[in-house]
């Protein structure tokens, strides 16, 4: 049964403004570490000053936060990172406060060609929305809005508070969550909306960037059995390095047993040789390691790093000359959502209630990290439900559909009633 308040705020829901908001925001390119990310985050305030919420936005102290001995990581170049953060006026000060969070930034398009049109120009093909950052995760601050603006137009009065967190740098480590934090902006309870598919995401696996440099021996490609070729050197290693995937993969967590590698270990770059006739003396390798639920960074690099030593040992010309392994970018932990806390059922009977019984979602983890690490690591507890299917982000076929965004602003207006209550 819902309220008379509950009633009207869903019946606030304004599918239109949700599908203009959205196009709006796609055609604002705020790639990670852009001017555009920055110019987003202006654009944001803007909307929630329009809403009456109280509105902090503020320029980031790169220098301060990168000097930090929990600093997260971060994969590009930047120039300025800016927080923004609205809070609903009124409320009682000691009442509950729940948080929306939802990232700015998105990555680089890739390559225009396999795209249909601009990436930054929004497609619409029926009630599906195509374009860079679409789901991943454009829906998902969308939603954010269109629930706040719901329980505004219903003119429900809320006694405890709502925060929103617009944050950058989430796709290259989570700057804007961990500057987010370091300014003191807390709350009792956090949803991000990450694109989840219809499901309920309490735990998020960890993902840390490192770096392998091989050497090898330098020689003219003519005479090469006179050099060592850092590429033949790196293929033993590329070998353990599955092996050690597979140990790592054994028996993962309930939350993960639906994944055919919960905690991948994937190498992303290979980079050797500087002249097609010379035998290449170094090899640099990037990649991500898997963190499983629960387990600490600290000794998934170590077991990475043993992972290479033994490697090379074994190795007749790496034995006297080992790789070395660097930890790069981003390094998030895992995280989750405290085991029996009510938050999880919030959410699932709320969306249940404002969608029906066929849209009530089931819970799993993800294997990806995000900021949900930072804020559970911060005693926030914390989960992910949100439009649009993570199988889709960060690819050419990235899309959303407008009917989801609306399916999940109606259960957030029901989460922020129930959480934060009415007056």
């Amino acid at each position: 049964m819902l309220t008379d308040e509950e009633a009207a705020a869903l019946g606030a829901v304004d599918e239109a403004a949700v599908g203009r908001t959205l196009l709006g925001l796609l055609a604002i390119p705020s790639v990670t570490g852009s001017a555009a990310e920055s110019e987003l985050q202006h654009h944001l305030a803007g909307r929630l000053e329009r809403l009456g919420l109280d509105v902090d936005l503020w320029s980031m102290d790169l220098p301060a936060l990168l000097a930090d001995p929990d600093f997260p990581g971060m994969e590009v170049p930047r120039e300025e990172a800016w927080g923004l953060v609205g809070h609903t006026a009124g409320g009682d000060a000691d009442g509950p406060a729940l948080v929306l969070q939802g990232h700015v930034d998105v990555v680089p398009p890739g390559d225009p060609a396999a795209w249909e049109g601009d990436p930054f120009v929004p497609r619409v093909t029926g009630d599906v929305v195509h374009g860079c950052g679409a789901c991943d995760m454009k829906a998902g601050l969308v939603a954010h809005l269109a629930a706040l603006a719901a329980v505004r137009a219903a003119g429900v009065r809320l006694r405890g508070r709502v925060a929103v967190h617009f944050v950058v740098g989430e796709e290259d480590g989570g700057i804007g969550a961990f500057g987010t934090l370091r300014r003191g902006h807390r709350g009792d309870a956090c949803v991000i909306t990450e694109p989840t598919a219809g499901t309920l995401i309490t735990a998020n696996a960890g993902a840390l960037t490192f770096r392998i440099t091989v050497p090898g021996k330098a020689a003219h490609g003519s005479s090469r059995e006179a050099g060592v070729s850092a590429i033949d050197a790196y293929l033993p290693l590329h070998s353990a390095l599955a092996r050690l995937e597979t140990v790592r993969n054994a028996g993962p967590s309930p939350l993960m047993a639906e994944y055919p590698i919960p905690y991948a270990l994937s190498v992303g770059t290979l980079h050797s040789g500087d002249w097609a006739s010379s035998v290449p003396d170094l090899l640099v390798a990037e990649g991500r390691l898997g963190v499983r639920l629960g387990e600490d960074p600290a000794d998934a690099r170590a077991e990475l790093e043993r992972c290479v030593a033994d490697a090379c040992a074994a190795d007749p010309w790496l034995r006297d000359r080992p790789a070395t392994v660097s930890w790069t970018g981003g390094q998030f932990a895992s995280g989750g959502l405290p085991e029996g806390h009510p938050l999880r059922d919030v959410v699932r009977d709320a969306c249940t209630d404002a969608n029906g019984w066929a849209a009530r979602p089931r819970e799993r983890g993800a294997p990806y990290g995000s900021d949900l690490r930072l804020y559970a690591g911060a005693g926030i507890p914390t989960l992910q439900f949100g439009p649009g299917d993570i199988r889709v982000a960060h690819s050419a076929e990235e899309r959303v559909s407008v009917g989801e965004v609306v399916a999940v602003a109606r259960a957030l207006v029901l989460t922020v009633l129930r959480t934060v209550g009415t007056r």
